[in-house]
């Protein structure tokens, strides 16, 4: 781990310089002891795929005070037999060409089908390894690689709320109407941020993401219960844990 002063009021602590599930481990666990400090002059905390930064108030105190009081060379992350996955949440989507206007993209780039793009797609659990780019937008590790694509070379004006995307070697959620370059391959229904809802996203950084596909009417009658106020998220949001 190495420490890097970012300004009078930030500190960056860095981890190997790799994006993968055994990093993400140190940099969840090292959260956690910092947060566990309970330190009155943090003000956040922000962990994302292989780095902390620590926002505090340099009124009353230094980031060498921080340091000391922080006792990271005390804390031994490296191999913690204790570490455990978070939950799983499983989330529907409708893959179609509708829904999904790049699925065929896909498909054809990595010389596979629809269908197999959905199955691949549908198989993994993908580690939130940050929200960020926008309130509630998860970044996802673990994409098989046999569906990896580069992202659009024209982004839309406009992606839809819920929308599902493929950019590289990731895959992420749009949690709200928004312009971008992710090829889209299928939506969910869910509104899966809501800032009035406490908490205010489906999922938080070191949960996981299952996706599982959906057809049209099943669509409709989430959809329909959403506005309705009918929804039962536990019916179709289920969570596991590990």
């Amino acid at each position: 781990m190495e420490v890097k002063v970012i300004n009078e009021q930030s500190l960056l602590l860095y981890f190997k310089e790799e994006i993968s599930e055994v990093n993400y481990q140190e940099v969840d666990l090292t959260t956690q002891h910092i947060l566990s400090k309970n330190i009155p002059d943090i003000r956040d905390v922000i962990p994302s795929y292989r780095a902390i930064m620590i926002n505090f108030n340099n009124d009353s105190i230094d980031y060498k005070q921080l340091i000391e009081k922080l006792e990271l060379d005390k804390l031994n992350v490296s191999k913690d037999d204790t570490y455990s996955k978070k939950n799983v949440i499983h989330i529907p989507v409708l893959y179609n060409l509708e829904m999904g206007p790049d699925l065929e993209e896909v498909a054809s780039y990595n010389n596979l089908t629809i269908e197999e793009v959905v199955q691949i797609h549908t198989t993994n659990e993908y580690l939130v390894y940050m929200l960020g780019f926008m309130p509630g937008f998860p970044f996802l590790g673990g994409l098989d690689e046999r569906i990896h694509t580069p992202r659009r070379s024209e982004p839309r004006v406009k992606i839809n709320a819920g929308s599902v995307g493929i950019a590289n070697n990731q895959t992420g959620l749009y949690p709200s109407d928004s312009p971008g370059g992710w090829q889209i391959i299928g939506r969910t229904p869910l509104k899966v941020f809501d800032q009035y809802s406490e908490p205010m996203t489906l999922y938080e950084a070191g949960d996981y993401i299952k996706f599982y596909s959906i057809d049209e009417t099943t669509y409709n009658q989430i959809e329909s219960e959403i506005n309705d106020g009918r929804f039962n998220k536990e019916k179709w949001v289920t969570r596991s844990g590990h």
